[in-house]
């Protein structure tokens, strides 16, 4: 950067894997298939309730699917992560959007984190830790090689960046 040149801050270059938005709707269709299937079962146990049971998961089963379809082709096109020498940007948010940036001498640990339906569709949570109050920034919906190549290469730019870390 040239002297007077401004800064300005871009979005990160890099999206997820593909596979995430399978993931997240797979996500959505769990979190609505759950309370939709209690109250189908009490609406058809529970005859005198049975109306104000079946009504609501219905309700609840067309607002879920409309999520489960939508929103996560939203999310795929707002999450965006970049790692260079200095730092580790993400955006994430869907109605309130977020940028968060890591700089390279405030990070403490990188973990990768593989839940079970992360692991069905071969995905990956990358979790670097500061110590910002916000908390850690998390890079999540990237493919299993890629999050390992991502913590060695964020565990060997922090080794060589001078800092403590606090």
């Amino acid at each position: 950067m040239t002297e007077g040149e401004e800064r300005r801050l871009r979005p990160p270059n890099n999206t997820l894997n593909e596979r995430a938005v399978a993931w997240w709707r797979a996500q959505w269709l769990l979190l609505t298939l759950a309370p939709v299937a209690v109250l189908g079962v009490l609406g058809a146990l529970i005859a005198p309730a049975r109306v104000w049971l079946l009504v609501p998961a219905a309700v609840l089963a067309v607002l879920g699917l409309a999520c489960t379809v939508f929103l996560p082709k939203w999310w795929f096109r707002v999450h965006r992560w970049e790692v260079t020498d200095d730092a580790v940007y993400v955006r994430t948010g869907y109605f309130w959007q977020e940028w968060r940036i890591a700089p390279m001498s405030r990070i403490q640990t990188v973990d990768t984190v593989r839940g079970p339906l992360e692991q069905l569709f071969k995905l990956s949570t990358v979790i670097v830790t500061t110590a910002s109050s916000k908390g850690a920034v998390r890079i999540e919906g990237l493919g299993h090689e890629l999050a390992a190549e991502l913590a060695e290469q964020l565990t060997h730019i922090t080794q060589a960046t001078p800092g403590d870390a606090t």
